[in-house]
């Protein structure tokens, strides 16, 4: 008898901690839904080829939700083998988190590297039609800038002698006109002059240690998942202890 105040409080904190999961998993797949719906235009300027990052944060936030119900049906049921196979999830969840945000830290370099040469293939090839072509001018009207370094990145497109800047670049589009674009002393005052790359990786950089922080905290309060499962699972089992 004097193991059931301890099993209730064990049981009592993993739900709270399994409903705490499975939130993060809410969370997960809905910012993958918006990234695919929103971001889709932008994800062709950060990869060489399209990526799967929003099906990955989908496919995990789905994964999530469903093992977080299973935390709760494990704990309400007392099965020291579902609280073991819970415990065992929440350490597959630990390593691939910390395995990725190490990634992430590691290889913003490479990141950034890929983002340029990605960004200014777009810019040296735009034709105002293509995926990554709108993609651009999503970037530059959004986040007002102009080129990769500055306005100049479109003195070397292939777009530029016939159509000037792209009007995307033009902080007042109601006074840029495709003459003013295409005459290179009179378009410097019509455009934007911060390059979309410095933007965006500054911004990167800016975050990164709170990203950072936010992923190494999601992925220890894992540990806390998993000493608890194991704990009740040990105790249920010692004591021959079953839930009706």
């Amino acid at each position: 008898m004097e193991t059931k105040p301890v099993i209730t409080c064990l049981k009592t904190l993993l739900i709270v901690y399994s409903f705490v999961f499975w939130i993060t998993g809410a969370i997960l797949l809905a910012v993958g839904v918006w990234g695919k719906l929103m971001l889709g235009p932008y994800i062709s300027l950060i990869a060489d080829n399209s990526t799967n990052a929003p099906y990955v944060l989908i496919g995990t936030g789905t994964v999530i939700i469903v093992f977080g119900l299973f935390g709760c049906f494990a704990t309400c049921r007392g099965s020291p083998w579902m609280l073991k196979l819970y415990a065992m999830f929440l350490s597959l969840v630990f390593l691939a988190e910390l395995v990725a945000g190490i990634s992430g830290f590691v290889f913003r370099h490479e990141i950034k590297g890929t983002f340029r040469r990605t960004y200014t293939d777009a810019v040296l090839n735009y034709n105002a039609e293509d995926e990554a072509s709108l993609a651009v001018d999503n970037l530059q009207h959004n986040l007002r800038c102009c080129g990769v370094y500055n306005y100049t990145s479109w003195f070397a497109s292939v777009y530029y002698p016939s159509n000037g800047i792209p009007p995307s670049c033009c902080f007042n589009s109601s006074d840029c006109n495709p003459e003013n674009l295409r005459n290179a002393t009179v378009a410097p005052s019509k455009v934007y002059h911060q390059g979309c790359f410095e933007l965006v990786t500054s911004f990167m950089e800016t975050n990164m240690a709170i990203i950072a922080g936010v992923t190494f905290g999601i992925a220890f309060s894992q540990l806390i998942g998993m000493l608890l499962a194991c704990c009740l699972s040990r105790i249920i089992t010692a004591n021959q202890y079953e839930m009706v």
